[in-house]
Parts: structure tokens; C-alpha cells; sequence
């Protein structure tokens, strides 16, 4: 049954609805996300690690949880803001309602807030700490303990999310082939939510640094023929070149990327090694730092499913996914990085290359999961290039 809970930011701002998900107290950066659907998605993006995620669609959870669609191995946002979760769970592959998956994952989920005005704050202010609970703490508390957290920069949370261990990929193509509709009238054999698409030999073997990587990059990458062996953030360069990888994948995640200078000095070496090398997200911004620039905050940072990307280079426009709080100082990269993708909206870096190595990066999703499809020749481009180096 619903209770009272409360979001509390930092700046004395306090919004008051009702509770699901899991009775607890969290804290953490508030941000929102303009996409329509794909929250299943967001909530298990290890990118979302401490932030409490606003949606600004105003209903949210019509078509449940299931399995099939998780982005890692649990949910990672810290909290959750709806303007009305839906009472009803109508589709064919749900296997649960999102309240009791927020539950069984320890995230406190609010509802029946005025989204709307804490977006419009946000964007006027910033994203800002804030304090969602839904155990009954008052609003004096948590407006302190929002002030408490202090921020998002200089926070490492990719220590938190990354495997700790190394794995092969879906070594048995069990979990990667895109799905298919069935087609025709005849019977089906098995379950309709395991008819898939076949895929290519897995040809060129690869390294994938998790710094919080989303499951569909790995899909992705195995559905345009590469073996991919999954790493530690923060495993050696050394240790990465000694099996002799055709290229290496810098994978999105969560936090400061100025926070990460011993992940920086290893992809430096990576660099200087010649292999071809691909960063999304925080591992763009990642290489940007190995390549001699520097990040800064964003305001409010880029998280929705509609963000407008210009190549430079050709002209061409992309309506892109993106999720990220912090950016590649253009100004900070030396002569031989070419910013080649901006974002048509605040004109930020959105891409870059450099003009001599076999290296480039975008700082948007072309795995969208959720989101469009306009950026996903991105990964056929990272198999151009490798064999082009040969």
C-alpha cells in the first residue's frame, strides 16, 4: 500500500507524493530523462549509479518488467520519480510489475509529484542532490541530508558497477541475436519471445573495458561478428595487448571521468600502441582525457532518446540516445583530435577522431536500448577499421 515520501533537493525544494518501490531512503544527483519508454532500460543503465531519475512522460510502468530487456546484472539508479505509476501491466512479455522489481531491488520509487515543475527546475538550476524517501523521513531532514552528498564530481562510481572478474560474451549466441516477429500462420515452436534473427560468425576477437557497460553494446558488438572478451575497468593495458586483441571497446558508465586518471594512463598506453580503439559515452570521454583534453559538468546533462548529433564531416544528422552528465572540453584537445560530431542543441563535442591512429569516439548511444536507430552503422564502422589496419 502507498505512503506518504517525499524528494527533497538541496537548494530547500520539497515535493511531496506517494511511495513504491521499496521503503527506504536514498540520495543522490537528481536528473531527468525525456524518453517515452524504455524505463527498464534507464533503470538498469549502470551509468545511472547515484542519481535519482525523474521521467518527464507523465505515466510510466504500463507495460511492466521483464527479463529479456535489462541493460546489466541489476537496476543501479538510486531512486525513481513518476508523475503516476500505472495500476495496470498490459503486455505479452511482462513477467512483473515495476513496483515489486523497484522492491526486491532496494530503489524507493515516489509518484503523484508535479514532474513537470522539478524538470523546469532543473533546467533552470541545474541538476542538484536531493533526498527521495519513502519511510517516512521529514523535510527538514532530508533537505540535510541532500546537502550532505555534496555532488557528483569527483565521485568514482565505476568501481562499483564494473564485473570484477573477465568473461567471454555470450560465448553460446544464447543471449545477443536480434529478435524477430513471427511471420506467417503456421505453429510456433518454443516461445515467440525466443524467435531470433541469425547472426555472422564471430570473427574478430576483441576487449571490452566494462566501466559500467550496457548489455546491448554487447549485443551489438556480437551481432556485427566480433568474439568479445569483457574486462575490469581497471585492468592493465599490458595485460589487455598480451592476448592480442584485434581492437579494444572503451564502454560507457557512471561518475566524473576526471576521477579515473589511472583508467586514463592505461588507455594512453593502448593509444600508443597502435590498436584500433572505440569509446561510447564515458569511454569517449575517457579517450578524449587520454588524447590530452579535459571534461567539465554539464548543467543538466544529456538523458533522453531525441538528442540531435551533426557529423561535421558529411553533413548527415542523427536523432540519438544519450545519458551523461559531463563533457569533452573542445577547447582542451590538441591539433591532431578532430571534433567530427556536435550536439545541434547546445553545440557540445560529440564525437571525435584522431587524424593519424586508428581511434574515434561518440559521446552518444548507437546501441540506443532505449531509443533510435540513426547511430547503429557506428559499430560497422569499428569493424571497418579494424580491418582496414589489418
Amino acid at each position: 500500500m502507498s505512503t506518504r515520501a517525499v524528494l527533497a533537493l538541496a537548494d530547500g525544494t520539497v515535493f511531496h507524493g506517494l511511495s513504491f518501490g521499496a521503503r527506504t531512503t536514498a540520495v543522490g544527483e537528481v536528473c531527468f530523462n525525456t524518453s517515452m519508454t524504455g524505463y527498464q532500460e534507464i533503470l538498469t543503465d549502470p551509468s545511472y549509479r547515484g542519481q535519482v531519475v525523474a521521467m518527464t512522460y507523465p505515466q510510466i510502468g504500463n507495460y511492466g518488467v521483464n527479463r529479456q530487456d535489462v541493460e546489466s546484472w541489476r537496476p543501479h539508479a538510486a531512486g525513481f520519480v513518476v508523475r503516476e505509476l500505472s495500476p495496470v501491466v498490459s503486455n505479452w512479455r511482462a513477467d512483473q510489475d515495476l513496483h515489486s522489481y523497484l522492491e526486491e531491488n532496494g530503489i524507493p520509487g515516489i509518484q503523484g509529484l508535479d514532474t513537470r515543475a522539478l524538470v523546469k527546475r532543473l533546467r533552470t538550476r541545474g541538476s542538484t542532490p536531493g533526498t527521495i524517501s519513502t519511510e517516512g523521513l521529514s523535510d527538514a531532514e532530508a533537505v540535510q541530508r541532500a546537502r550532505e552528498w555534496g555532488g557528483m564530481e569527483g565521485r568514482d562510481y565505476v568501481t562499483e558497477v564494473t564485473h570484477k572478474e573477465a568473461f567471454d560474451w555470450d560465448p553460446q549466441d544464447g543471449q545477443s541475436a536480434a529478435f524477430s516477429l513471427v511471420q506467417g500462420n503456421g505453429p510456433v515452436t518454443g516461445s515467440p519471445r525466443e524467435v531470433r534473427l541469425p547472426m555472422p560468425p564471430a570473427d574478430i576477437p576483441i576487449v571490452a573495458f566494462d566501466f559500467g557497460v550496457k548489455y546491448n553494446i554487447l549485443r551489438r558488438l556480437r551481432q556485427k561478428g566480433f568474439q568479445v572478451h569483457v574486462v575490469p575497468a581497471h585492468t592493465r593495458a599490458a595485460d589487455v595487448l598480451a592476448r592480442r586483441p584485434a581492437g579494444v571497446f572503451l564502454s560507457n558508465g557512471p561518475g566524473d571521468p576526471a576521477a579515473l586518471g589511472g583508467i586514463v594512463r592505461e588507455v594512453k598506453v593502448l593509444l600508443d600502441s597502435g590498436i584500433p580503439i572505440f569509446g561510447i559515452c564515458l569511454g569517449h570521454q575517457i579517450l578524449g582525457q587520454a588524447l590530452g583534453g579535459k571534461t567539465f559538468k554539464l548543467k543538466f546533462g544529456h538523458r533522453g532518446g531525441n538528442q540531435p548529433v551533426k557529423d561535421l564531416e558529411t553533413g548527415r544528422v542523427e536523432i540519438t540516445s544519450q545519458n551523461h552528465g559531463f563533457a569533452v572540453d573542445p577547447d582542451s584537445l590538441p591539433s591532431d583530435v578532430v571534433v567530427n560530431r556536435i550536439n545541434l542543441n547546445d553545440r557540445t563535442v560529440e564525437g571525435l577522431r584522431h587524424r593519424t591512429r586508428p581511434v574515434f569516439c561518440v559521446q552518444y548511444h548507437p546501441e540506443a536500448a532505449p531509443g533510435p536507430h540513426d547511430s547503429t552503422p557506428l559499430f560497422d564502422e569499428f569493424r571497418s577499421l579494424i580491418l582496414r589496419k589489418g
